[in-house]
């Protein structure tokens, strides 16, 4: 196992925030040739990093703190009613976990759903390449879940296994099935994912408050958010009403 204190990190320059208007961001990454194994990963995570492709990273902006690391704690999770809607609505969906590869049938899902969903994002437009830098090129258990009707391909949610729970890393999913809310569908089934396996955490990645595409991760209760480093539980409302500039109140 590395000493994580012997780490070396890197800071961006800063560079316009992917999630809030008028704002400037600067990230901090691991450095990219250290060896990390499971177990270092997994600090990391409870640090509040988060991976993408093979760059583990955490916001590090000087006047922000609005980008607050989320988990839900599985066994304490409770379905809402309209949780409970959209898990019937799909009974017909079952899911499988496969080894990250590539394939023509993958990639024509993910290049359809950031065509249409994240069309002014950076992520398009899309190539074969950057979808296996993105989310194949990985040494951290990474698993592609996927979600099926009979043999027609949904949906999949890449998620890396931690020691202490599994991390969401990227979902992507038919676009043109609004009335079946296949993200939503995809956090329950990871949420079951990690109960069925005796995980404790299911690490939903960053809560950023006034970023609308990142709300709805304050809809699954109770859900535990890192403040000033320690992971707060946080009630069925608390979430909507917190401020990241009077967060030390909830430690």
């Amino acid at each position: 196992m590395t000493d994580l204190q012997q780490l070396q990190f890197y800071a961006t320059p800063e560079h316009s925030c992917s999630y809030l208007e008028n704002r400037q961001a600067k990230t901090i990454f691991v450095d990219p040739d250290a060896e990390l194994n499971k177990r270092d990963y997994s600090a990391l995570s409870d640090l509040g990093f988060r991976r993408s492709g093979n760059h583990i990273y955490r916001p590090h902006c000087k006047d922000c703190s609005a980008c607050i690391s989320a988990r839900i704690p599985v066994e304490l999770f409770v379905a809402s009613k309209s949780q409970k809607r959209v898990l019937n609505l799909n009974r017909d969906i079952h899911t499988s976990i496969q080894l990250p590869a590539y394939s023509d049938e993958y990639y024509a899902l993910y290049e359809r759903y950031i065509r249409v969903r994240h069309h002014d994002g950076d992520m398009h437009p899309t190539s074969k390449e950057q979808f296996e830098s993105f989310l194949i090129h990985s040494q951290y258990n990474t698993r592609f879940i996927e979600l099926r009707n009979d043999q027609e391909l949904l949906g999949v949610a890449v998620v890396d296994y931690l020691e202490q729970g599994i991390s969401a890393i990227y979902t992507f999913f038919n676009p043109d099935l609004p009335q079946r809310s296949l993200g939503k569908l995809a956090i329950l089934k990871l949420i079951q994912l990690a109960q069925n396996q005796d995980l404790p955490y299911l690490y939903l990645g960053y809560w950023v408050k006034g970023c609308q595409k990142m709300a709805y991760k304050a809809d699954y209760y109770p859900i535990q958010l890192l403040i000033a480093g320690h992971w707060v539980h946080l009630p069925k409302g608390a979430v909507s009403a917190l401020n990241p500039e009077n967060i030390l109140r909830h430690i």
